[in-house]
């Protein structure tokens, strides 16, 4: 009598090794596409800080910025970074255009832009001021109400 053997044959080894391989290099692609797109983000998300910062430094300085170009050099996140700043006008009185554009230092491909507004400084509580105008004044009730 013949015993009947129950292993598997070298080419169903062989078809199912194919398988895994085959199937472990889409897994390997899929974790290097998802790691390359949080590098992405993450750079992107950097540059758009630095752009928001040059901005606000603009703003902060309290005096109209002048019309042109200006250009530096950061450190951030242990990465050197490039920004330009474009100042433009708006044909707005006293209203001015930042385009800030950020690179990698030393290339010129651009990784993020961000366009800003700066307006002249105005007195302190000026903007309160504006949306206080039609408010009560403290005590009195509007007409309708009742206590």
């Amino acid at each position: 009598m013949r015993s009947k053997n129950c292993g598997f044959t070298l080419l169903e080894v062989m078809v199912a090794l194919t398988i895994v391989a085959l199937s472990l290099t889409a897994v390997m692609a899929a974790m290097s596409q998802m790691i390359d797109t949080a590098q992405t983000m993450r750079d992107r998300t950097y540059a758009s800080w630095i752009a928001l910062n040059r901005i606000t430094e603009l703003r902060l300085e309290l005096a109209p910025p002048k019309v042109g170009v200006s250009a530096g050099e950061v450190e951030y996140a242990n990465t050197d970074w490039s920004w330009r700043a474009i100042v433009s006008e708006t044909g707005v009185e006293e209203l001015f255009r930042i385009d800030v554009s950020v690179s990698f230092a030393g290339s010129d491909d651009i990784v993020r832009s961000v366009t800003g507004f700066i307006g002249s400084p105005g007195a302190a509580g000026e903007a309160n001021r504006v949306w206080m105008r039609g408010a009560p004044a403290d005590g009195a009730k509007k007409s309708g109400e009742t206590s």
